[in-house]
This record gives C-alpha cells, structure tokens and sequence, in this order.
C-alpha cells in the first residue's frame, strides 16, 4: 500500500460567481418601481497552504479532483446571493506547485504560507447596479464568471538541513536512527529505504533536520532505480553527507568508487555544485571495514573532504559528525538573508495600455481581439438577452475596440473573435456597433421605460381632458410624483407652467 507520494497531478476547479438578478420593484400605486435586482455572490476559490501536521501528498493521490462551491445567484428586493466557501487544501512544507508545462506556479516554504492556485469566478451584476441616469430600468443582469480550472502539479522537496546520499544498504537510516529520534525501517537489503526518512538532531546550541535519500545508483538521474524520484529532496538542503559503505562485498565497489559515482549522479541533476559536503565512512565497526577506511581516508582527505569514521552500531564518531554537521548548518543559515517585512509590490499599468489588443489573422479572415475586459465582459453576457448584448456593445465602443477596428481598415460585415479559447464570440461587425442593441433606442436609453412614462402620461391626459376645461390638474410621472400643474383652456393647448 502507497503510505508515501512526494509528487501528484492534481484537477482544481475554483466554484462559478453567482448571476446577477433582474428584477423590477412591485408595489401597490407604484407600476414601475424601478430595478432591485441583487448581485450574485463570488466563487469560492482554491487556497494551497502549508500544514506542520502534513507531511505527504498522500491524500490528493487517492482523490486528484477537487472542487469549490459556487456562489448563489442574486435575488429581488437588492438581495445579494451568497459567495461560495473557499476550499483550503494542506500541504506539506517544501511543496512546489507547477503548472502542466512545468513551470513553476509558487514554492511553499514556511507554516502558513497560501497561494491562491484557482480563483473563484467574480459574481454577476444586478440590473439595480447596473442602472444609471440614462438606463434607468435595466431589463437584464450580468452573468457570473467561470472560476478557474487548471491541471496542476505538486512536487514536495523535503525541507532538511542535511541530507544523507549513498548506495543502497550503506547504513544512512541506520546513522538517522542513532543520530535523532527518527525510527526508519531497517533491513540487510538493497532498497529498504522506499521514502526518505526525516529526523531532528541536536547539538549544543544547534537544532537541525537530516534526512536520507533512498539509495542511489549509476544512472539515477536518468531515472534509473528509485534515485531520480527522491533526488528533489536534496536541492533545499544546506549540507551533503557522503555515506561510504566500508563493509560492502559487492565485488568492484569500494568508498573512493563509490564517491565518484554518486558525485556524477548529482553533477548530472545539477544544481547541488555548492553545497559543502562531508565523508562519513561507515560500518567501522567490523575489522575490515576499520581497515579499508585506514586505507582510504588519506586519498579521500587528499581530494578535499573532511572524514569522519563512524559505526552506528558502536556509535563511533557520531559526536564529532553531528557537531561539525551543526557548525556548517549554523554558518549557513547566518549567510541567508534576514526575512524581510511583506512588501506589496505595485505594478501600474503602462500609460499607452489600451486594455486590449486586436490583430488581424489574414489566414482566417478575421480581426482577433483579446485582454481581461473584454473577454471578461463577453463571459458576463447573456446573448439571449438583446439588451444584454447592446450593453456589451456599449463597453467595446468605451474602451475603443470600434475606434482600433476602423484604424485596420476593418469594414462593415468583417468578421469578429473575441477572445482566444472555445468560448470565444464571433460576430459581424457593423461600424455602429448598434447590432443587438436594437432595444435601447439612441445608445443609452431604455425605450421600455420611455414608452411606459408616455402611456400613462397620455392615459391620465385623457381623462383629465373629460372634465371641466377650467380646472386646474396635476401632471404625474410613471412613479407618481407631482411635477407640475398646468391649466386646459378651451382649445386644449397646455398654457406655460405655473
């Protein structure tokens, strides 16, 4: 049974924002009360944060699709839906998040730390927010936007201060269970160690983690045996220990041998070049192992290395070890960068940033227009709705895609791409941009509205008209407010007002 995953493929769907209301304010006396439809509540969205209780990816193994809520749909009487709840997933310390390319989306290092991988979609308008002084009574709502869905990667690199390499069986989990508290599977065969093994050691003053790497071999970094799925364990560490098996009856090996061969193996990955490394030479314990490590040490010493002979069996030389491991881990955790306040890092957009850009795809014979606003704008739309598509219409022309057509010589009838993806919207162009706004009248107005003032204007006209042609009446608006009184002479004219 898998009880370790240090990298999964994982699907995450942030929740949908909730669709606008499109409502109209009913009351007794009162035949058009005016737009009070709600706004739609935000998607939830998916939050990667680093749990201590955490320490495998175990749980996105066994379930690789998750999902957020979606925020509910506004409703009349300005009531705003509610936003969908946001779905936290743990995830160990050393996390890195990719996207499918490879590319690295954020690396998770320190308890708390959070990375918004997918954000819920924004939650629609109401048409009560939509109104304005020259559209007075929306007949329409703003959808809710998609949240996103992406394919991510999670990749842990254990965060260690000290990780232990060498060949199978050379005793590295046998050292981290004397060294620390650590309890690793212990075992005379080659691949004992499936996952590496953490562990806390203390010395004097200093506190540090060591962890061991499953047992290399030659052509580990090109995935051979089980090297090439734990070698990202070491990247993060501040020192390399080199265990040396001086025990070893496979024929052809020795610790020089094998200290060349791991050294290639990590030269290969790359990226390891500066870190300090140490030579523990192990199992000393037995008579020749105490004999071929008298005979190599000054070759090894001759290269560079410091070396320490140890036995985990007898305990010989661990002290030293752990000491010298704590001044380099010390001395390397002096040389990092004090952690500096968060900053909030401003990125204002350039001066000649029109918010959009349109190109001319000669192949397809037609004009591409792509940015945030306007394929943001397109997702809010609902194109059964010709007033919804007219104010769509209305926010292109503002921010001057009609103008940037017109510079590319594009012509009446041209053919139109909003957006780069399957939900991109194809339209012909018409210079006016009036194509399904044909409801709004002159651009802005509402004739819904307009032409149901008139109608009870002339209604009420007509029956003040029946009675004497001397008395005074009051003209009211649709929404019954007094604006003015006016006298009726015989003729029927309307004399100046009051």
């Amino acid at each position: 049974m898998t009880t370790f995953v240090d990298r999964v493929e994982l699907h995450v769907a942030a929740g949908n924002g909730g669709h606008g209301c499109a409502s109209v304010h009913r009351e007794k006396f009162k035949p058009l009360g005016g737009p009070d439809g709600g706004n739609g509540g935000h998607g939830g969205n998916i939050v990667l944060t680093v749990d201590p209780e955490v320490t495998t990816l175990l749980e996105y193994h066994h379930n690789r699709t998750r999902r957020a809520t979606n925020g509910k749909p506004g409703g009349g009487g300005n009531r705003t839906g509610a936003d969908g709840e946001d779905l936290v997933l743990p995830v160990p310390d050393g996390t890195v998040v990719l996207d499918r390319s490879g590319e690295v989306l954020a690396d998770l290092v320190g308890n708390g730390t959070s990375f918004v991988v997918a954000a819920g979609g924004r939650g629609g308008l109401g048409n009560a927010a939509l109104a304005s002084a020259r559209r007075k009574a929306p007949g329409f709502a703003l959808l809710g936007e998609p949240g996103d869905e992406r394919v991510i990667v999670l990749e842990l690199k254990t965060v260690a201060d000290v990780a232990l390499v060498g060949f199978p069986s050379a005793g590295k989990s046998s050292l981290i269970s004397v060294l620390s508290a650590a309890k690793p599977k212990i075992a005379d065969y080659p691949f004992t160690t499936l996952v590496p093994n953490l562990g806390v050691v203390t010395a004097g003053e200093t506190v540090y983690t060591i962890a061991d790497v499953p047992g290399l071999i030659p052509g580990a970094s090109q995935g051979k045996g089980l090297g090439l799925e734990f070698l990202r364990h070491v990247e993060r560490c501040s020192v390399l220990v080199h265990v040396l098996d001086c025990a070893t009856l496979e024929p052809g090996r020795d610790p020089v041998s094998d200290l060349e061969t791991i050294e290639a193996e990590l030269a290969a990955y790359g990226g390891l070049e500066d870190r300090p490394r140490l030579v523990a030479l192990n199992k000393t314990d037995v008579p020749d192992g105490q004999d071929l490590a008298d005979l190599v040490r000054a070759d090894l010493e001759q290269r560079g290395h410091r070396v320490f002979e140890v036995s985990a069996a007898s305990r010989k030389g661990l002290r030293e070890l752990s000491f010298a491991l704590a001044g380099i881990v010390a001395e390397a955790r002096a040389a990092k960068p004090k952690e500096e306040a968060t900053r909030i890092v401003l990125r204002p957009k350039a001066v000649d940033d029109a918010g959009f850009t349109l190109t001319y795809e000669e192949g397809l014979d037609l004009y591409r227009v792509l940015g945030d606003k306007p394929e943001r704008w397109v997702r809010q739309t609902d194109f059964s709705n010709d007033e919804a598509v007219g104010y769509l219409a209305d926010r292109l022309n503002r921010l001057g895609v009609e103008e940037e057509l017109m510079k590319l010589g594009a012509r009446e009838g041209d053919t139109v791409v909003i957006g780069g993806g399957e939900d991109a919207v194809v339209f012909d162009w018409e210079p006016t941009m009036a194509a399904g706004a044909e409801m709004l009248g002159r651009r802005g107005e509402d004739h819904r509205l307009q032409s149901q003032r008139g109608a009870v204007q002339r209604r009420r006209e007509r029956e003040l008209m029946r009675d004497d042609a001397d008395t005074e009446y009051a003209s009211f608006d649709p929404l019954g407010t007094r604006v003015a009184a006016f006298e009726i002479d015989d003729s029927h004219d309307t004399d100046d007002e009051d």
